[in-house]
Protein backbone atom coordinates (compact mmCIF):
# COMPACT_ATOMS: atom_id res chain seq x y z
CA UNK A 1 0.00 0.00 0.00
CA UNK A 2 1.12 3.50 -1.00
CA UNK A 3 1.26 5.93 1.77
CA UNK A 4 -0.92 8.81 1.51
CA UNK A 5 1.28 12.66 1.14
CA UNK A 6 -1.44 14.06 2.55
CA UNK A 7 -2.12 12.00 5.60
CA UNK A 8 -3.07 13.80 8.83
CA UNK A 9 -0.41 11.93 9.79
CA UNK A 10 2.40 13.14 7.19
CA UNK A 11 0.71 16.67 7.27
CA UNK A 12 1.04 16.63 11.41
CA UNK A 13 5.20 15.63 10.81
CA UNK A 14 5.62 18.31 8.36
CA UNK A 15 3.76 21.22 10.01
CA UNK A 16 5.33 20.36 13.14
CA UNK A 17 9.19 20.78 13.10
CA UNK A 18 9.53 20.22 16.88
CA UNK A 19 8.57 16.78 16.63
CA UNK A 20 11.13 16.56 13.57
CA UNK A 21 13.68 17.60 16.07
CA UNK A 22 12.98 15.41 19.20
CA UNK A 23 12.76 12.41 16.46
CA UNK A 24 16.90 12.96 15.22
CA UNK A 25 17.57 13.70 19.16
CA UNK A 26 16.07 9.85 19.77
CA UNK A 27 17.42 8.38 16.39
CA UNK A 28 20.89 10.06 17.42
CA UNK A 29 20.57 8.74 20.37
CA UNK A 30 19.93 4.98 19.02
CA UNK A 31 22.71 5.27 16.83
CA UNK A 32 24.81 5.80 19.37
CA UNK A 33 23.99 2.86 21.52
CA UNK A 34 23.98 0.75 18.93
CA UNK A 35 27.54 1.53 17.92
CA UNK A 36 28.34 0.84 21.79
CA UNK A 37 26.67 -2.29 21.26
CA UNK A 38 28.80 -3.11 18.23
CA UNK A 39 31.97 -2.00 19.89
CA UNK A 40 31.07 -4.45 22.54
CA UNK A 41 30.24 -7.40 20.62
CA UNK A 42 33.75 -6.97 19.05
CA UNK A 43 35.26 -7.48 21.84
CA UNK A 44 33.82 -11.16 22.29
CA UNK A 45 36.80 -13.72 22.36
CA UNK A 46 39.31 -11.05 22.96
CA UNK A 47 41.52 -10.34 25.90
CA UNK A 48 39.31 -7.51 27.31
CA UNK A 49 41.74 -7.13 30.37
CA UNK A 50 44.45 -6.41 28.38
CA UNK A 51 43.00 -4.01 25.88
CA UNK A 52 41.55 -1.82 29.20
CA UNK A 53 45.15 -1.69 30.33
CA UNK A 54 46.77 -0.59 26.93
CA UNK A 55 43.79 2.35 27.17
CA UNK A 56 44.85 3.20 30.52
CA UNK A 57 48.46 3.48 29.76
CA UNK A 58 47.29 5.15 26.30
CA UNK A 59 45.82 8.12 28.17
CA UNK A 60 48.71 8.15 30.61
CA UNK A 61 46.57 7.64 33.56
CA UNK A 62 47.88 5.91 36.81
CA UNK A 63 46.96 2.32 36.83
CA UNK A 64 46.90 2.22 40.87
CA UNK A 65 44.62 5.64 41.40
CA UNK A 66 41.23 5.02 41.87
CA UNK A 67 39.48 5.08 38.61
CA UNK A 68 41.65 3.56 36.48
CA UNK A 69 41.58 0.45 38.89
CA UNK A 70 37.98 0.78 39.33
CA UNK A 71 37.67 0.14 35.22
CA UNK A 72 40.08 -2.26 35.29
CA UNK A 73 38.22 -4.57 38.15
CA UNK A 74 35.25 -3.87 36.17
CA UNK A 75 36.66 -4.98 32.98
CA UNK A 76 38.13 -8.07 34.65
CA UNK A 77 34.62 -9.57 35.23
CA UNK A 78 33.52 -9.58 31.63
CA UNK A 79 33.17 -12.36 30.36
CA UNK A 80 32.25 -12.92 26.43
CA UNK A 81 29.15 -13.89 27.65
CA UNK A 82 28.32 -10.81 29.60
CA UNK A 83 29.63 -9.01 26.50
CA UNK A 84 26.85 -10.58 23.97
CA UNK A 85 24.41 -9.48 26.73
CA UNK A 86 25.11 -6.47 26.97
CA UNK A 87 25.43 -5.99 23.56
CA UNK A 88 21.86 -7.65 23.50
CA UNK A 89 20.71 -5.18 25.81
CA UNK A 90 22.41 -2.10 23.54
CA UNK A 91 20.90 -3.68 20.68
CA UNK A 92 16.92 -4.03 22.35
CA UNK A 93 17.82 0.25 23.92
CA UNK A 94 18.63 1.07 20.60
CA UNK A 95 15.61 -0.49 19.29
CA UNK A 96 13.29 1.12 21.41
CA UNK A 97 15.19 4.66 20.38
CA UNK A 98 14.96 4.18 16.66
CA UNK A 99 11.28 3.31 17.00
CA UNK A 100 10.83 5.92 18.90
CA UNK A 101 12.82 8.48 15.81
CA UNK A 102 10.45 6.70 12.80
CA UNK A 103 7.01 7.41 14.82
CA UNK A 104 7.85 10.48 15.47
CA UNK A 105 9.46 11.59 11.87
CA UNK A 106 6.14 9.77 10.74
CA UNK A 107 3.94 12.00 13.06
CA UNK A 108 2.79 9.20 14.89
CA UNK A 109 0.91 9.74 18.38
CA UNK A 110 1.55 5.78 19.47
CA UNK A 111 5.41 7.38 19.23
CA UNK A 112 4.59 10.39 21.35
CA UNK A 113 3.44 8.44 24.17
CA UNK A 114 6.13 5.92 23.87
CA UNK A 115 8.54 8.58 24.07
CA UNK A 116 6.99 10.24 26.82
CA UNK A 117 6.73 7.30 29.06
CA UNK A 118 9.93 5.92 28.11
CA UNK A 119 11.74 9.38 28.72
CA UNK A 120 9.23 10.25 31.91
CA UNK A 121 11.07 6.73 33.28
CA UNK A 122 14.42 8.14 33.48
CA UNK A 123 13.54 11.17 35.28
CA UNK A 124 13.89 10.05 38.37
CA UNK A 125 17.14 8.33 37.98
CA UNK A 126 18.48 11.08 36.05
CA UNK A 127 17.37 13.22 39.55
CA UNK A 128 18.81 10.45 41.73
CA UNK A 129 22.53 10.86 39.72
CA UNK A 130 22.83 14.62 39.97
CA UNK A 131 21.75 14.62 43.72
CA UNK A 132 25.06 12.04 43.98
CA UNK A 133 27.10 14.03 41.87
CA UNK A 134 26.12 16.67 39.69
CA UNK A 135 27.89 17.74 36.84
CA UNK A 136 27.11 19.73 33.69
CA UNK A 137 26.91 16.82 31.22
CA UNK A 138 24.42 14.82 33.73
CA UNK A 139 22.29 18.52 34.23
CA UNK A 140 22.12 18.90 30.12
CA UNK A 141 20.99 15.16 29.58
CA UNK A 142 18.54 15.71 32.69
CA UNK A 143 17.00 19.30 31.07
CA UNK A 144 16.99 17.54 27.47
CA UNK A 145 14.93 14.87 28.85
CA UNK A 146 12.45 17.23 30.60
CA UNK A 147 11.92 19.16 27.91
CA UNK A 148 11.65 16.45 25.05
CA UNK A 149 8.91 14.96 27.89
CA UNK A 150 7.09 18.43 28.98
CA UNK A 151 6.95 19.54 24.90
CA UNK A 152 5.55 15.68 24.11
CA UNK A 153 2.85 16.10 26.58
CA UNK A 154 2.45 19.44 25.34
CA UNK A 155 1.47 18.13 21.75
CA UNK A 156 -0.54 14.88 23.12
CA UNK A 157 -3.08 17.35 24.47
CA UNK A 158 -3.42 18.93 21.15
CA UNK A 159 -6.67 17.72 18.87
CA UNK A 160 -5.48 14.51 17.08
CA UNK A 161 -6.52 15.99 13.83
CA UNK A 162 -4.14 18.20 11.95
CA UNK A 163 -5.29 21.90 11.55
CA UNK A 164 -5.42 22.85 7.42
Amino acid sequence: MIPNPTSKHTIRAVRNPGLRMVAAVEATKGLLVLAVGAGLLSLVHRDVEAIAEHVVRALHMNPASHTPRVFIELVEKLTSTRLQLLALGAAAYATLHLVEAYGLWRGRRWAEWLTVVAGGFYIPFELYEMWIRATWLKAALLSLNVVIVIYLIRELRRPKTASP
